[in-house]
C-alpha cells in the first residue's frame, strides 16, 4: 500500500500525497474550485484534475521534480530556470481574469498592513529594529501602480515543476487571479536571487529589478510572524529572514 505524504499542512489547508494522486483539502472550498477553474485556462502546463468534491481536490502527480526549495539549493540548470522563465511570462502575457488574486492587492492597503506588521515585528521582539526599518525601506519600490497581469499569486520555486530542462506544471493555484507580474517573479526568486538572471533570460523584456529587491522584502516582512505561529521557521538558513539580512 501507498504510504500519505503530508506536503504541507496548517490552519487553513492541508495537501497530502498517495501514490501519484494529491488531495488538497481546504476550508474555503470556493477556493478549490477558482483554482480547479484557473488551471482549465492557463496557458501552461498543470497537474491533471482527478475529482472534485466540497472542501477537496484531487490532482494527479507531476513528471519530474520541483525547480527547488527555499532553505535549500536548486540543482536545475541555467536552462532549466530560464524555461520556467518563459512559461511564466506565456502566463503573464495571456488576458488576466476578473479576480483578484494574491498578487493582486491594493497599494494603499498593502503599505498600511506593511506599516502595522513591521511594528509588530518590532514590539515583539521578533526582529530588531535596524533590520526591519531598511527593509520597510526597500520594500517601497514596490508600492507603486502596476499594470494588471495574469499572475499565479503564489509562484514559490516548488511549485514549477522540471523534468530536464523541460517545465512539465506549476501547481497550486489558489492565488492566481489579476496582480502584479514582478510579485510572481519576486516570490520565485526569493532565496535564490543568484538565479533571477537566468529566469529573465527566459522571462525576456525590461524589468525593474528594484522592484523586484522591493517586493522580496515586502514578501518576507509580511509573513515571518504568520510562518512563526504556523509551525514553520523563517530563521532556516537561506529564508525569509536571511532575505532580509541580505538587504543590510
Amino acid at each position: 500500500m501507498d504510504e500519505v505524504e503530508v506536503v504541507v499542512a496548517h490552519s487553513e489547508r492541508a495537501t497530502v500525497r498517495v501514490g501519484d494522486m494529491f488531495l488538497k483539502v481546504d476550508g474555503d472550498p470556493g477556493r478549490l474550485d477558482a483554482e480547479a477553474a484557473v488551471m482549465g485556462v492557463v496557458p501552461v502546463p498543470t497537474p491533471w484534475v482527478l475529482w472534485r468534491k466540497p472542501h477537496v481536490l484531487a490532482v494527479a502527480a507531476l513528471a519530474g521534480a520541483p525547480l527547488g526549495r527555499l532553505g535549500g539549493a536548486s540543482t536545475a540548470s541555467a536552462a532549466g530556470w530560464a524555461a520556467a522563465g518563459a512559461a511564466i511570462r506565456a502566463l503573464h502575457d495571456a488576458p488576466p481574469p476578473a479576480r483578484t488574486g494574491g498578487a493582486g492587492r491594493s497599494t494603499d492597503a498593502l503599505r498600511a498592513e506593511l506599516d502595522d506588521e513591521c511594528a509588530a515585528l518590532v514590539a515583539g521582539g521578533l526582529l530588531p529594529a535596524d533590520l526591519v526599518a531598511r527593509n520597510r525601506e526597500v520594500a517601497e519600490a514596490a508600492l507603486r501602480p502596476w499594470k494588471p497581469a495574469f499572475t499565479h499569486g503564489d509562484l514559490q520555486i516548488a511549485h514549477v515543476f522540471l523534468d530536464g530542462d523541460e517545465v512539465t506544471g506549476i501547481i497550486d493555484w489558489s492565488e492566481a487571479g489579476r496582480g502584479d507580474a514582478l510579485y510572481d517573479l519576486a516570490t520565485f526568486t526569493l532565496g535564490h536571487e543568484e538565479r533571477l538572471g537566468a529566469l529573465l533570460a527566459g522571462y525576456g523584456g525590461d524589468v525593474d529589478l528594484d522592484v523586484v529587491r522591493g517586493w522580496w522584502s515586502l514578501r518576507s516582512l509580511l509573513i515571518v510572524r504568520w510562518l512563526a505561529g504556523h509551525g514553520f521557521d523563517p530563521f532556516a538558513p537561506g529564508c525569509e529572514v536571511d532575505v532580509l539580512r541580505a538587504r543590510m
